[in-house]
């Protein structure tokens, strides 16, 4: 049987909701702490993806750009405005207030201990801060000794390491795979 031809959904059959109604939904408890990230592109390209798994919010610590910020606007096509987000100078204070808040905090970072990626699963946790590090030195020393869990993503070519937006896409997305793409966004 020959297979139809494909054709792009327009965005009326996408079924995207609009900003006013996509702040209003509930959404999953994951949060993403970005420490020390050099690039606005990235940061830009990681609430996208914030955005389009239904994310509760960003935290952009340290040296990391926030907006309004040029680069940040231009890769994150609005998702700015809808990915609720917080500065923090001292990523520490930020981890502990989440630690506080019931967060389970998971570092993704090459470490001795580090769990592959596939074998971490977000179902036995209600609430997940996944913190990532800087471009060229991961996750900062002083964070690693507050992780509950670091994980890492399997590679096999010659680099040791993938941009970290990139890496952001993969991780929720193993998430989304791991807790059950129908139990995402509660009832």
């Amino acid at each position: 049987m020959a297979q139809p031809p494909f054709q792009k959904k327009s965005m009326e059959a996408l079924g995207r909701v609009d900003p006013n109604t996509f702040r209003q939904m509930p959404r999953r408890d994951i949060v993403l702490v970005l420490d020390n990230i050099r690039s606005g592109l990235n940061v830009g390209s990681i609430f996208r993806t914030a955005d389009a798994f239904a994310l509760k919010k960003l935290y952009l610590c340290g040296i990391t750009a926030h907006p309004p910020h040029r680069e940040i606007l231009k890769s994150a096509l609005g998702a700015t405005e809808t990915i609720p987000w917080e500065a923090y100078t001292e990523i520490a204070l930020c981890l502990q207030q989440l630690k506080a808040e019931g967060y389970i905090l998971v570092g993704v970072e090459q470490t001795h201990h580090s769990t592959p990626l596939h074998r971490f699963s977000g179902t036995h946790y209600p609430r997940l801060a996944i913190i990532l590090g800087n471009e060229l030195h991961g996750i900062s020393d002083a964070v690693l000794p507050l992780l509950d869990h670091a994980v890492e993503i399997p590679q096999f070519g010659t680099k040791h390491s993938l941009n970290v937006a990139v890496c952001a896409g993969i991780v929720v997305w193993q998430l989304v795979v791991s807790i059950g793409p129908e139990q995402w966004l509660p009832a």
